[in-house]
């Protein structure tokens, strides 16, 4: 017979008011390098810059802080962008041929950016000027004339049409065909192939009713609007690839497709011009590769730039990705890492200027931006404040750490700058300027850490909008790899024509796979960190003002225990260097704990006022006492029949058949057991008693839901033995009238163990406890009914609240636990959350997420959040991300349900693998290799950006023409 069980709903409204001062789901800010951009444009007016994706994302960069974010409405690649100069408006071309007009409108004081304006070409035979199919509608080139009040098309099938930007509508009468340009042409170029589509369109500076026209043939005309004539007419015979008009006009330049560019005389009469003054081929003798873009920019000094992209001998460097730097007899080859987009130059623009006088040069990657300083001698790279590429090496882990303090901020600051010194000359900072970030200065300052697959951490201000690198600790200093060879066989390719200059810091391949960082932990009050890698390696590094050259205490700590019948079958351990070695300013290592066998690390965590630190790997967990430099514990949490785990993380294909055997098992002990219910169970019944409830229940009382059946896991499923989480409490664990430090251990299996500590105790005043041996037993260990892994285990004090951070209750930097009251745990599983009493360990109160929501747990975190109603109001919650993508908050230590948003789509695996909460109710997630989303579930705790840009609109009347402006 079914049951029903009947609660009040309990909807109490101040308990309602209370959520909405205390949680706001918001996506605020997207941290670091736009995923595949495809495009690139500059105003030089407000010294913004506009990025455009393969996903039809536009982004807009001015000073830090300064950014604005647009989406077209279809996942389109977008191939050209262009600024109306000084108006911040922005005309976008799209891989359909698609326009679309962008404005940056301002409203209660703050700026965004919004789509005003769309054009799609019509697909109908004529509109190329010739019957021919849709397809040469396609447009192949935009360029801005009159002010940016005009919009030249280029198209694949050799036609320049005419557009008028305001309204976005075609101007009749107007199109340029290219029957009407061959009439210009002699007789004998006029025969055989035809123009080709326009690859090129650029307009003269002081004349804006002239334009450049370049065809894919090679021919160059000088089109007079006004006149609707041809000025003069170029016959080039080599296939064009782009064009650059000299600021006066008397000189342009061509690039082509066999890496060679020519400069062209506009001083030679009416008569057509049939050789270049100038025709070289830079990389030559050899085939070389196209040059794909060019600038030609002129110096008050006399020696002219050119600058392109591509021309590389095609069998020796055709793979490579170039730009050179020509200036006078200087010649340097910019050598990047990744595929160049665009690139353009930060001069003068105003015609009344006899000198472009350039001042930067910014190349757009694929996977990073560069910016060279062309005023200081040797052209060096000026460092971004943002749209650093986090992925120069691919990101393996991150973490966070809140409320840094100003002196160790100021001294990671210090390590960042020794990194990378600036030359003293240079006199250029960052050039892109534009707008005001309106933002209020950070409360306090964040740091978000990331490790990387080369061995790297780097560490990041993640205060405000913009995430600014500030300083990179690299391990691969410590063991010995492969590098040096490689790196002596760059320095000798470099010594060899082109001039290679390597630049940019993108880099994806790592010396040794081994080195890849899998666990960062930080404690922020005595500049200690542990960084745990690939193959069980684990460092524990200070940070220290001064070089210094000294030895690494190296310790082993074998996790099998000498357990019979287990043979690891992975990689190898990574070999230290031995004697004394040199470290530069910043985090030194001080010991190196190797686990054996030599397993990635899938815990860690650290104690700085014991000097303990505590790892685990897939086959058990170590402690380990880094003051007296000594293994404290080894536990082995392998099961008999965890074959799996000693095979390494490339040998998973021999589990396949395994896998496939226990997922069968489980679908037909589900079956049977489905139908012996159903047999039972009369469905007749079951209608009245759901009849009779519908009537029966008033309108305040809720039915409780339904819970799903959860199975059991088997005890011997595979990598039972991962340990998940670790944790240092001190709290109560033997009787309830003593407590002591303990440190806790979760499994894969469920499985919690908690031992406690003898750790000697500090004399008072002194930072440095005693140098008697820690000790370790075995207090209590815990069997999670349903074996899910364990995800996290927090204890709580007798307040309910969460435990200080080490040293926080010491030093008075934060309220002390409650040592009266009983404390309890909260250990987290992927199906459930679970308190239990200290020191019984008795269950006290839990909630079923799988059974209730269908869902497993994937990220817990225990933040505050404060009322934006009340300033001295906050509350301690669980916040909780589930495999569905769902973000869960739940009270503590009640746990009841508070809030929940949809947030990463479930699809997304990797950025659910990648979330990281931060104490304050934020998060971050890779939406990309190289970006983090950023997102608040706090009221008050969000970081957006917020700022202005001064625009000048040309005239009432044209900005009457928006319809969204108004």
């Amino acid at each position: 017979m079914m049951k029903f069980r009947f609660r009040r709903q309990g909807a109490d409204p101040q308990r309602e008011k209370l959520k909405q001062e205390l949680f706001a789901f918001n996506k605020t800010v997207e941290h670091g390098f736009p995923n595949q951009p495809s495009a690139l444009a500059f105003d030089p007016e407000l010294r913004i810059m506009a990025i455009g994706t393969r996903s039809g994302a536009v982004k807009i960069y001015g000073a830090p802080g300064v950014e604005f974010t647009g989406l077209h409405r279809d996942t389109t690649t977008v191939t050209q962008m262009h600024f109306l100069p000084g108006q911040g408006r922005l005309l976008t071309l799209l891989d359909d041929s698609s326009l679309h007009l962008w404005e940056i409108l301002h409203h209660d004081g703050c700026a965004h950016l919004e789509e005003a304006l769309s054009f799609q070409p019509p697909s109908r035979p004529g509109f190329d000027g010739a019957s021919g199919p849709p397809s040469l509608t396609r447009v192949t080139v935009v360029l801005l004339v009159a002010a940016g009040d005009m919009a030249a098309l280029g198209t694949e099938g050799g036609s320049v049409f005419f557009l008028d930007v305001p309204t976005l509508t075609l101007l009749e009468g107007q199109t340029l065909g290219p029957d009407e340009v061959l009439r210009s042409v002699p007789d004998d170029y006029r025969c055989g192939k035809a123009l080709g589509p326009v690859e090129a369109l650029e307009g003269h500076l002081r004349d804006p009713t002239k334009i450049l026209i370049g065809y894919s043939r090679g021919l160059l005309v000088i089109w007079n609007q006004a006149a609707q004539c041809a000025d003069h007419i170029f016959l080039g015979n080599q296939q064009l690839e782009s064009l650059c008009w000299e600021r006066s006009g008397s000189t342009l330049v061509s690039s082509h497709s066999d890496g060679s560019y020519a400069i062209w005389s506009a001083d030679t009469g009416s008569s057509p011009t049939t050789q270049p003054m100038v025709a070289t081929t830079p990389y030559g003798p050899f085939p070389c590769k196209a040059i794909n873009k060019i600038l030609w920019r002129n110096c008050e000094s006399g020696g002219h730039f050119i600058i392109f992209s591509g021309g590389m001998p095609r069998a020796s460097y055709g793979d490579r990705h170039c730009v050179s730097v020509l200036q006078a007899e200087t010649l340097v080859t910019l050598d990047f890492t990744s595929r160049i987009i665009d690139f353009f130059t930060v001069h003068s623009t105003r015609p009344e200027d006899e000198f472009d006088q350039p001042q930067a040069l910014a190349v757009l990657l694929e996977e990073e931006l560069v910016v060279l300083d062309l005023q200081t001698p040797g052209w060096p790279a000026v460092p971004a404040p943002y749209l650093a590429p986090l992925h120069s090496s691919a990101i393996t882990c991150s973490a966070h750490v809140a409320n840094v303090p100003a002196k160790l901020w100021a001294r990671i600051v210090s390590a960042g700058e020794q990194q990378s010194p600036q030359p003293a000359s240079t006199a250029l900072s960052w050039p892109i300027t534009g707008g005001r970030n309106l933002a209020q200065e950070p409360s306090q300052r964040g740091l978000l850490l990331t490790g990387h697959e080369d061995g790297t951490v780097r560490f990041w201000d993640a205060s405000g909008v913009a995430l600014r690198p500030l300083y990179k600790l690299s391990t691969a200093g410590l063991f010995q790899t492969d590098c040096e060879h490689a790196d002596s066989l760059a320095q000798a390719a470099e010594d060899d024509w082109p001039p290679f200059r390597k630049v940019g810091c993108f880099d994806p391949y790592s010396d040794d796979p081994r080195l890849g960082v899998q666990k960062v932990v930080l404690c922020k009050y005595t500049a200690q960190m542990v960084v745990a890698g690939t193959a069980g390696q684990v460092l524990v590094l200070e940070l220290s003002d001064v070089p210094s050259e000294q030895a690494v205490s190296v310790s082993s700590v074998d996790l099998l225990q000498d357990r019979e019948g287990f043979t690891w079958k992975g990689h190898e351990r990574l070999s230290p260097r031995t004697g004394p070695l040199p470290w530069p300013t910043g985090f030194q290592p001080r010991v190196l704990v190797q686990c054996l066998p030599p397993a990635a690390v899938t815990a860690v965590t650290l104690h700085a006022e014991w000097s303990l630190v505590a790892f685990g790997t897939s086959h058990g967990f170590g402690l380990f006492d880094y003051q007296r430099k000594c293994p404290v514990l080894a536990r082995c949490t392998l099961h008999p029949n965890d074959s799996l785990a000693m095979e390494g993380p490339l040998s998973r294909v021999k589990s396949l058949k395994k896998s496939l055997r226990q997922s069968f098992r489980r679908i037909r002990k589900s079956r049977v057991s489905g139908k012996k219910r159903a047999a039972n169970a009369n469905s007749k019944l079951q209608e009245a008693n759901a009849q009779l409830a519908e009537q029966a229940c008033p309108h305040d009382v809720e039915m409780t839901p339904v819970q799903r059946r959860i199975e059991p896991r088997s005890a011997d499923d595979s990598l039972s033995g991962v340990v998940r989480c670790l944790y240092f409490a001190d709290t109560f664990l033997r009787d309830a009238a003593h407590h002591g430090p303990t440190m806790w251990a979760g499994t894969n299996s469920g499985s919690v163990f908690a031992y406690a500590l003898e750790v000697p105790t500090a004399v008072a005043g002194g930072e440095k406890r005693p140098e008697r041996a820690v000790e370790a037993v075995l207090g209590k260990e815990v069997q999670l009914m349903h074996r899910a892994p364990v995800v996290a285990i927090a204890v709580l004090d007798g307040r309910g609240r969460p435990l200080p951070e080490p040293y926080e209750a010491s030093r008075d930097l934060a309220q002390a636990p409650d040592m009266q009251g009983g404390h309890a745990v909260l250990i987290a599983s992927e199906e459930q959350f679970k308190v239990f009493t200290l020191p019984k360990v008795s269950a006290k109160t839990k909630f079923k997420l799988t059974a209730h929501e269908g869902c497993r747990v994937r990220k817990v975190a225990l933040a505050t959040f404060a009322s934006v109603a009340c300033e001295d109001y906050a509350e301690t919650c669980l916040a909780c991300l589930t495999n569905l993508g769902d973000v869960h908050v739940f009270s503590v230590p009640g746990l009841r349900p508070q809030v929940h948003y949809s947030c990463i789509r479930k699809e997304d695996i990797s950025g659910i693998a990648s979330c990281v909460f931060t104490r304050h109710g934020q998060g971050f997630y890779l939406i990309s290799p190289s970006e983090f989303e950023r997102f608040s579930l706090s009221a008050r705790n969000i970081t957006e950006p917020l700022c202005s840009l001064d625009i000048s609109w040309p005239g009432d009347a044209a900005r009457a023409r928006y319809p969204t402006a108004t």
